[in-house]
């Protein structure tokens, strides 16, 4: 099997964009951290990840660059190698570039103003900026109407997972709620139609799971126009030929090509295998014939594909592994199990072939996320090592419906913990495992439900790993960046009405019922959950006697981007994790 560092090494390929000239831009992280490439040329090379990479009809391509993590993007232009300042301002965040057809201007949002709200801006490339949308809360563009006379700008509202369309003209400076609703509800995935008298988008206003729906501006009404039994997502080409929807059956995707007026389906997107295309990593070409996705799974670090939309025919645009390296990775089986309160949760099971394997519990962040079937460069060297692993989606997880991801709210937040013992419960029905022996592990909010976990369910889990996770729910919220306070408080709860329940859902504040060994990673530079929580649990627990280490990265922010910190951090983690939980191929 691979080691745990060939693993790591294999890069991963992120379509961004096409050129006017068809060719395809796209980030990948072999050279050590993101970077852009063009049809396997490398166009740039820093000391810091490259995000954004959308190609101007020009030859100029809008980049984005923060600094060790901090979040706080800097927004240029590339061309010929060569950086050219779009909005730069080391104090300020940019969020969500957004060119328009014509290449002429690009919208961003900006919290300038105040550190904390977000701000719609629009930079004509002729020099002109100006704000175009000052509505308080988070604000970002989502796409400008193929004539460039509107804008439509999401604004996030002070209810979890709950945001609304704003529609900007651009001629007269006027800004318009479309989408006043009562329930909370998804609107996004914009696609235009040719006119700009209509667009398509994903909701799941009104209903559970997120459908397509057409919004008739002349009318100001809108209605849905294609529904299935999954969430659904969508895209299309600035030709305006194409409609492509994902449909997300339990994590696994299906790419349905449909013709943007009827809703016909034209073809199913063939994919490689059965595994996850993120529309967010997909990209057309400007003619619509080419469609760009990145496909991973369990055996496929994730590589970028084309599909020729007149042909029919899907060809690899990267490799990232020799075949031979990740055929023999291990797969995992979807499952179900019933929680404490008869909710039904569904869990990804990675078994080795060993017998009596402890298990790893992988938890995803968020909490408004899902975990799906795709690359997991750890998870498969646990599987090798001998470790079972169990990837949950808990309550609170999108994907499965908008009552399930709300199931975790404010008061709710501890069910989803509860989840956690129940899927306990569950392993130890399994066959090949050893339930007594369950390790947690998670980053972000998924480091939270570690360190939940460990402190109020203590002698139950064996240990943690707690990827900048957060200690506190109070101190979290005290000390996070401006803007992130305002965006979590709508799924916590507020320290100004809920704070006596923010401090009963705080593992610091049980730390003295925690027993289990526990290893702590967190980036210096993380604007989100600040080292401050890693640190006062750290200093908690080694005051008690209880092992708990602590990693910190002095150039990461909220994760590990850069390749040499993860070929330092995991193979550290994995040592913990065979030392405290001894797998069977360890000991052999």
């Amino acid at each position: 099997m691979p080691t745990l560092q060939q693993l790591l090494a294999l890069p991963t390929a992120t379509p961004r964009s096409f050129t006017a000239e068809g060719a395809l831009l796209y980030l990948s992280n072999a050279p050590g951290s993101n970077q852009l490439f063009c049809d396997g040329e490398q166009l740039t090379d820093f000391d810091e990840p490259v995000s954004g990479g959308l190609a101007l009809p020009d030859g100029r391509i809008v980049v984005a660059l923060d600094s060790g993590g901090n979040e706080r993007h800097q927004l240029y232009l590339l061309a010929g190698g060569e950086l050219e300042p779009l909005s730069v301002d080391p104090d300020v965040m940019h969020i969500a570039p957004t060119p328009n057809a014509a290449g002429t201007a690009v919208a961003y949002g900006s919290n300038a103003r105040n550190g904390r709200d977000f701000d719609v801006v629009v930079r004509e490339l002729d020099g002109e900026t100006r704000t175009v949308a000052e509505i308080g809360g988070y604000c970002a563009p989502l796409s400008f109407s193929p004539d460039g006379t509107k804008l439509l700008v999401t604004r996030y509202t002070d209810r979890s997972g709950d945001n609304d369309l704003h529609l900007v003209d651009l001629a007269t400076g006027g800004v318009e709620l479309l989408t006043p609703h009562d329930d909370e509800a998804y609107f996004g995935d914009i696609v235009w139609r040719p006119d700009s008298r209509s667009f398509l988008f994903a909701t799941s206003c009104g209903r559970d799971l997120q459908a397509i729906a057409r919004y008739d501006l002349d009318a100001r009404t809108w209605a849905v126009v294609h529904e299935d039994a999954w969430d659904l997502r969508c895209l299309g080409d600035l030709a305006g030929q194409h409609l492509l929807v994902e449909v997300n059956e339990d994590g696994f995707s299906r790419l349905e090509l449909r013709d943007p007026e009827t809703l016909a389906l034209r073809t199913v997107v063939p994919l490689p295998g059965r595994g996850v295309v993120e529309p967010e990593f997909v990209a057309f070409s400007r003619d619509g014939r080419q469609l760009a996705f990145q496909f991973t799974s369990a055996r496929e670090p994730g590589d970028a594909w084309i599909f020729d939309t007149v042909t029919g025919e899907t060809t690899r645009a990267t490799r990232s592994a020799d075949e031979a390296l990740v055929a023999e990775l291990p797969e995992p089986e979807l499952h179900r199990f019933t929680s404490f309160d008869g909710e039904s949760v569904s869990v990804y099971l990675y078994v080795p072939e060993q017998a009596n394997a402890p298990v790893i519990v992988n938890i995803h962040g968020g909490p408004e996320g899902q975990a799906r079937p795709g690359w997991g460069a750890v998870i498969a060297y646990w599987v090798s090592s001998g470790f079972a692993v169990a990837v949950p989606n808990v309550r609170g997880s999108t994907g499965y419906g908008k009552r399930y991801e709300h199931l975790d709210d404010v008061e709710k937040r501890l069910d989803s913990v509860r989840d956690l013992v129940s899927l306990q419960e569950w392993l130890a029905t399994v066959d090949g495992v050893d339930a007594s022996r369950v390790a947690l592990a998670g980053g972000s909010y998924g480091g939270y439900m570690t360190l939940a976990g460990l402190a109020f369910h203590p002698g139950r889990f064996a240990a943690g790993v707690d990827i900048v996770g957060m200690s506190s729910l109070v101190t979290f919220l005290e000390n996070t960046s401006a803007w992130r306070r305002a965006f979590r408080e709508r799924e916590y709860g507020s320290l100004e009405r809920d704070r006596e329940l923010l401090e009963s859902l705080s593992p610091i504040n049980r730390s003295d019922d925690i027993d289990a060994p526990l290893l702590i990673v967190h980036g210096a530079n993380d604007p989100r959950v600040p080292l401050s929580e890693a640190v006062q649990l750290h200093d908690a627990l080694t005051a008690r006697g209880v092992e708990c280490e602590l990693l910190v990265y002095d150039d990461e922010g909220h994760g590990l981007q850069k390749l040499k910190n993860r070929l330092d951090a995991y193979p550290r983690i994995a040592a913990f994790l065979e030392r405290v939980l001894a797998p069977a191929a360890a000991t052999t």
